[in-house]
């Protein structure tokens, strides 16, 4: 009953918020992964490389699903501002439903650009089954497809050792984010540029996903401070015996 408390209450602010982020503009921190994310999709454009973003192998029927779901927001306007690029991105994933979606997310972005004849489904891929198996398939897109940049937002293990050093050796851009703590650490030592923690929900608001990923930022803020203030008065109340 608390969660689905939590959940409605989330769920009010975010609808609030979004309705006044549309009218006022967003003030968001400096980010360095994200502000060279946004150069790298100029850059994609103008020298006719490829984009990887890489989703990872969480499904979206768990815990891993919010993660998968901040990757998908980031792919859709990648994919928007390069579609008419000579080399449009390429995405990859472990879970064959977040798979099918990477492809839905890439046609969706074609849609909005106004270039649907440009589309191809096989941009959209299914690299692997299992941790191991997806990072093996995704490793040969960094060295085969003129990558420039490789992008990791999604659930990552160990297995994100391989694909930074797949990005390594071909000298390519690496820009990372896990929700598992394991491929957070081997992001933040391996990538040239780790998001920590919530900042991998972040990067669809950076990158002008629109004002519900900007209001979520402000949400998760909010929400922060009530756990805090919670923990204190909490505290406060044990110390002077009155819980």
């Amino acid at each position: 009953m608390i969660e689905i408390a939590i959940f409605a209450f989330a769920a009010f602010l975010l609808l609030i918020l979004t309705f006044w982020k549309r009218k006022s503009p967003a003030v968001l921190r400096e980010l360095p992964a994200l502000a060279r994310l946004q150069r790298a999709i100029g850059v994609s454009v103008e020298d006719g490389s490829r984009l990887h973003v890489s989703l990872g192998q969480g499904g979206l029927l768990n815990a891993q699903g919010g993660s998968a779901l901040a990757g998908l927001a980031a792919l859709r306007i990648i994919s928007e501002r390069t579609s008419v690029s000579d080399k449009p991105p390429v995405a990859s994933a472990g879970d064959p439903l977040l798979g099918l979606l990477t492809q839905d997310t890439l046609q969706a972005g074609y849609h909005a650009a106004g270039v649907d004849e440009l589309y191809a489904p096989t941009s959209g891929r299914i690299t692997g089954l299992g941790p191991f198996g997806f990072a093996a398939g995704a490793m040969p897109i960094t060295a085969n497809e003129n990558i420039s940049a490789n992008l990791l937002l999604g659930h990552f293990g160990v297995e994100a050792g391989l694909l930074t050093e797949a990005a390594e050796r071909e000298s390519v851009q690496l820009i990372g984010a896990s929700d598992n703590l394991a491929g957070q650490s081997i992001l933040f030592a391996s990538a040239q540029d780790a998001l920590i923690g919530e900042e991998l929900f972040a990067a669809g608001a950076y990158i002008g996903a629109g004002p519900s990923h900007t209001a979520s930022l402000t949400v998760q803020d909010l929400l922060r401070l009530i756990v805090i203030l919670a923990l204190l008065g909490g505290a406060f109340l044990k110390f002077a015996g009155m819980i």
